[in-house]
């Protein structure tokens, strides 16, 4: 499939992504993701490996659009969560 991020065409294939990203581990999960196999990948992570550009050079909007156009699933960042629980602070020191 034909797709234009950063001004440039570019010809791809869901199994040519997939094989791109096969040996690269994935960046910690900010802002817009895509899921490619088991994976979350920063869609920005994705589009510099896949284009070979710099991250400065495309936009998270135009990545989206692409690999959503190629039958990926992209998604929000799930958020943080704390690994203590402030109230349960809180319980000990009888505040």
């Amino acid at each position: 499939m034909r797709c234009v991020i950063a001004r440039f065409p570019f010809d791809l294939t869901k199994i040519e992504v997939e094989q791109s990203l096969s040996g690269i581990t994935p960046e910690p999960a900010t802002g817009v993701c895509v899921t490619i196999g088991r994976r979350v990948y920063p869609v920005m992570q994705v589009g510099e490996a896949i284009t070979r550009q710099s991250r400065r050079d495309f936009t998270s909007v135009e990545m989206h659009r692409a690999l959503t156009r190629l039958g990926f699933t992209c998604h929000d960042a799930r958020p943080v969560t704390p690994r203590w629980d402030a109230r349960a602070d809180e319980r000990v020191l009888d505040w």
